[in-house]
């Protein structure tokens, strides 16, 4: 079994349905060695999409990525990898850092994707993403920077990370976009409401999907919700015959907007999960049983 591979705006790119989330990468504590065999593992599932950014791990993720592919550089393009950049905040890596902000100015964006590159040990970057919105975002300056980073090799494709649908619209008024990674799970269904999803359908672009099983929250038991939720997950599971952790996801996948679903496990258990996800099929009933017990009401 592997993951499906989407196109995933008009103009490309094509990713792994399922993306190697590795935000969490620092704090697992692997060796260069072990580092290079998860990777080969997510291989082997055909998940070769790896989504990063320049502050994961307190500004060390993007090394870490990029000594396991100095010890394995036969495994560089076998990979797409997506980052980020657009906060700053004080660290022992950043001596001269001493505010937390947004910062999407032409310099910043520019320079941040080149350390991208020299961290992570590439040549150039499948796709670049603002990580939040800035209030005091120029969507002309940041065109200017993409275009820079496009025309010179370095970045392939830009999107969006945490935007409104107003935010994203203006800047693919001045650059093209082809995505927009937002929180959505069993838990957080806003962006089937506030127009996001829709904006990717209008576009026809997949939205990225982070925090797909609310951060553990679902399987904590904590709220009243999760648990309402944790019970309809064990009946549809039961009746598939598969995880409640690969109903969850098939349940985001299930809409039509056609996301990617980010990972953030070192389990490669986990990956396999993620993956049955993609070729599950949930009917409409088990979707809106599902939907009931995240709400706690019924549909109108």
């Amino acid at each position: 079994m592997q993951s499906p591979r989407l196109c995933i705006a008009p103009e490309g790119p094509e990713f792994s349905q399922i993306v190697l989330g590795l935000w969490r990468l620092s704090s697992w504590e692997m060796s260069a060695q072990q580092r290079v065999s998860f990777l080969e593992q997510a291989l082997e599932l055909g998940i070769t999409t790896i989504d990063e950014a320049d502050i994961y791990g307190d500004y060390t993720s993007e090394a870490l990525l990029g000594e396991a592919f100095a010890i394995a550089p036969h495994l560089r393009n076998k990979f797409q990898v997506v980052s980020k950049c657009g906060i700053q905040f004080p660290s022992v890596q950043k001596p001269g850092q001493t505010s937390h902000i947004y910062e999407t100015g032409a310099r910043h964006i520019i320079s941040s994707a080149e350390n991208s590159l020299r961290n992570m040990q590439l040549d150039s970057l499948d796709l670049l993403l603002i990580h939040r919105p800035d209030p005091l975002m120029n969507a002309d300056e940041i065109a200017e920077a993409f275009s820079h980073l496009r025309s010179s090799g370095k970045v392939k494709h830009f999107g969006v990370s945490n935007f409104t649908p107003s935010q994203f619209a203006l800047l693919h008024s001045r650059f093209s976009l082809v995505t927009n990674q937002v929180e959505c799970s069993l838990l957080q269904m806003a962006p089937m409401y506030d127009g996001s999803f829709d904006q990717c359908q209008q576009l026809r672009i997949s939205p990225m999907i982070w925090s797909a099983l609310g951060g553990g929250a679902l399987f904590e038991g904590k709220t009243e919700q999760s648990r309402r939720v944790m019970l309809e997950l064990e009946r549809i599971g039961a009746e598939l015959e598969v995880s409640t952790s690969s109903v969850a996801l098939a349940w985001i996948l299930r809409h039509p907007v056609r996301p990617l679903i980010l990972t953030g496990s070192s389990r490669v258990q986990a990956l396999r999960e993620a993956l049955q996800a993609s070729h599950i099929q949930l009917s409409r009933a088990q979707w809106f049983d599902l939907w009931r017990a995240s709400t706690g009401v019924d549909i109108p």
